[in-house]
């Protein structure tokens, strides 16, 4: 319903060196509120002023300035000015003389509507719709009307305030349906016996066609210690069974295959003496053998390299078999040394073989098995020693989606990088917490689609969180056919959602 507001003010003042009183302005001046609405970002301020029959003083203005007030905050809208003959014709000289640049600075922050107030019989009305940017405290805003009296010399003067609407029409905001995934986990397959190995490289320095380590050699500190910290962490591990301590020689892919040979076996033989005097395993757990030349290894510092004829050296590494026999290992290494007069070769003996001649150490081991409780205390410190089951059976002692519940299963695709299981599970747990970035990189990892109904259930709830609402329910309808009762939740969680639009 419109409201109707009627200001009639007659306001006395003195003025200098004039002892008369006189009326500002008079007649009435009527504000009709038409409308206070916030609809989306908006406020949309509708008012119809009518100012027939008011008559202002001729050096003198009146400005009418609606203004959304609530408790703290205040935002004054454009300002509706009635003025007298003479503030009139003044105004309308200095708006005429105006550069443009002038003009375009006053349209800025000029009135809504600029009037005259004279010639009082004439009918004056002024249409006023204004939209500002909803700010959340205008939820409990009111509308007032402040006027201000200027002229004369003197700065503006309020002389009333009357409230024109008490609070802003809100628009009824209509939540969108946030959907509840339900996920399905698939439990892994149970490890009878859990075997893991692991494994350090060490770039051990030798003096030139000698066997024996020497530890304070060049950079052999820090590349024996990377070995033994290996070998003690394992240890030290009272969970661990050690199988096997292999100790693997590789020769870089220069000089001949024999003398290779007998300088990786020998410095290898020469790793083991070290580990051997250092750790009380038997001697029969150590297992020496030479991994051959190093050409694996050379292709991938060829491919991280700038090197000259690059792309030659690599054509030409890729044209022999992984295994060749002796006459191709000769003939390649003649090949490679006559590559372009030779510069590619000289290339690669400084700068990548001395990272070729290496030994990796290799242990084979075995882990116990471990209860439910026991396997919650060892998932603290070592999370390594559980299998993917044992991590299944933890996270399901906690509330399903909860962050227990989440980390133990990110936990499990870090140690199980490419287990098809771990990286499922995974992404149910990222798309419990409505995580599809996270999700997708997992499903990624994949590389063929699953056809049971967990796997189509993490697909149909990926889809259903993008919008892909067709494929979501291809997938979930799927999983419901099969009987899984988080893909029918889905499904009632996708028709809700529908519904809104």
């Amino acid at each position: 319903m419109k409201r109707q507001y009627m200001l009639f003010v007659i306001v006395l003042l003195f003025c200098t060196n004039t002892s008369a009183q006189q009326k500002e302005y008079s007649g009435k001046i009527h504000v009709t509120a038409l409308s206070l609405q916030q609809e989306g970002d908006s406020v949309y301020v509708k008012l119809s002023f009518d100012i027939s029959g008011v008559n202002v003083d001729s050096r003198r203005s009146i400005s009418l300035i609606p203004t959304l007030v609530a408790a703290g905050d205040r935002l004054d809208l454009p300002e509706v000015v009635v003025k007298g003959r003479e503030n009139y014709n003044v105004y309308r000289r200095e708006t005429a003389l105006m550069s443009n640049r002038e003009k375009t600075a006053y349209a800025a922050e000029a009135p809504y509507a600029v009037v005259p107030g004279f010639k009082s019989g004439n009918a004056k009305t002024i249409a006023y719709s204004v939209a500002v940017k909803y700010n959340p405290w205008m939820a409990d805003a009111k509308l007032d009307m402040y006027e201000d009296l200027c002229g004369c010399g003197n700065p503006a003067r309020r002389i009333g305030i009357t409230m024109l609407a008490n609070r802003i029409t809100l628009e009824k905001i209509i939540e969108p349906y946030e959907i509840t995934p339900s996920m399905a986990y698939v439990q892994p397959v149970v490890e009878p016996v859990k075997r893991r190995e692991i494994i350090s490289e060490a770039f051990l320095d030798f003096v030139v066609n000698k066997t024996d380590i020497r530890p304070d050699y060049m950079n052999n500190p820090q590349e024996l210690k990377k070995v033994t910290d290996l070998v003690a962490e394992i240890k030290d591990d009272p969970d661990v069974t050690v199988r096997a301590i292999n100790v693997i020689g590789y020769a870089s892919p220069e000089g001949l295959l024999s003398n290779n040979q007998r300088l990786s076996e020998g410095r290898a033989k020469a790793l083991t003496g070290y580990l051997a005097s250092r750790f009380d395993y038997p001697r029969s757990l150590y297992q020496v053998a030479f991994g051959g030349e190093n050409w694996d290894g050379l292709k991938e510092c060829v491919e991280a390299s700038q090197m000259p004829y690059r792309k030659e050296v690599l054509e030409f590494i890729g044209s022999f078999p992984a295994e060749c026999g002796y006459a191709d290992q000769v003939r390649r290494k003649k090949t490679l040394m006559n590559l372009k007069g030779g510069e590619p070769y000289r290339y690669i003996i400084r700068e990548f073989c001395p990272l070729l001649r290496k030994a990796i150490c290799k242990i084979d081991f075995d882990v116990r098995n471990f209860s439910i409780e026991q396997a919650k205390e060892v998932f603290k410190s070592r999370p390594q020693n559980l299998s993917l089951n044992e991590m299944f059976l933890v996270a399901n002692t906690y509330e399903k989606g909860s962050q227990e519940f989440i980390d133990l299963f990110e936990t499990a695709v870090k140690l199980y990088p490419d287990d098809v299981t771990a990286n499922l599970n995974a992404a149910a747990a990222a798309l419990s917490r409505k995580d599809t970035v996270y999700a997708k990189r997992y499903l990624n990892k994949i590389e063929k689609s699953l056809d049971i109904p967990e796997y189509h259930n993490t697909m149909g709830v990926l889809e259903m969180l993008c919008g892909n609402y067709d494929k979501a329910a291809s997938h979930l309808n799927k999983a419901t056919e099969t009987g899984l009762p988080e893909a029918k939740q889905n499904l009632a969680e996708m028709t809700k959602k529908k519904q809104q639009r």
